[in-house]
C-alpha cells in the first residue's frame, strides 16, 4: 500500500507574505477576537495596552510567516495565569481561520493556519499539564 507523502507547507519567507499583509492579518483577526463572546472579555481582563500588544503579536506572527527574527517573549507563561478551556482554544482557532481566509494569500493562509493549528495543540497540552498535573494527557 502506498501512502500519500504528507503535503508541502510554505516555507516561512519574505517573499510569502508582506509585513501589511501580517499586520493586517493581525489587527484584523484581535478586532474579531475581541468582539467575541467569550474570548473578548478574557482579552479585555489581561490585555492593558492593545497597541503594545498588537505590535508585539505581528513581531510574533512576522517571524512565523516571514523568518524575521524580531519577536521577543515568552507567551507560554502569560497564558498559564489565565483561566482557559479547551472551547477557548477552539474559538480562538476558528476566528484565526476566518481572517486568514479573507487574507487573499492562499500560501499565507496555508502556513499561518497551520502554524496556528500547532500552537493551539501545543498551549492546550502546555496548559493542561502545568495546571492540572494530576489528570495526564489524553493518549
Amino acid at each position: 500500500m502506498n501512502a500519500m507523502p504528507p503535503p508541502v507547507l510554505p516555507v516561512a519567507s519574505p517573499g510569502l507574505c508582506t509585513e501589511q499583509e501580517v499586520t493586517r492579518l493581525v489587527h484584523d483577526f484581535y478586532a474579531r477576537v475581541r468582539e467575541e463572546d467569550r474570548l473578548g472579555p478574557v482579552f479585555e481582563a489581561h490585555v492593558h495596552d492593545w497597541p503594545e500588544h498588537l505590535a508585539q503579536l505581528v513581531d510574533f506572527w512576522s517571524a512565523m510567516l516571514r523568518g524575521t527574527r524580531r519577536f521577543k517573549g515568552s507567551p507560554m507563561s502569560k497564558h498559564m495565569a489565565i483561566e482557559l478551556d479547551k472551547d477557548l482554544f477552539d474559538r480562538w482557532l476558528v476566528l484565526f481561520r476566518v481572517t486568514t481566509a479573507e487574507c487573499g494569500n492562499p500560501p499565507m493562509q496555508e502556513l499561518a493556519n497551520d502554524v496556528a493549528a500547532r500552537i493551539g495543540d501545543t498551549f492546550w497540552k502546555r496548559y493542561q499539564m502545568l495546571r492540572w498535573p494530576q489528570i495526564g494527557l489524553p493518549v
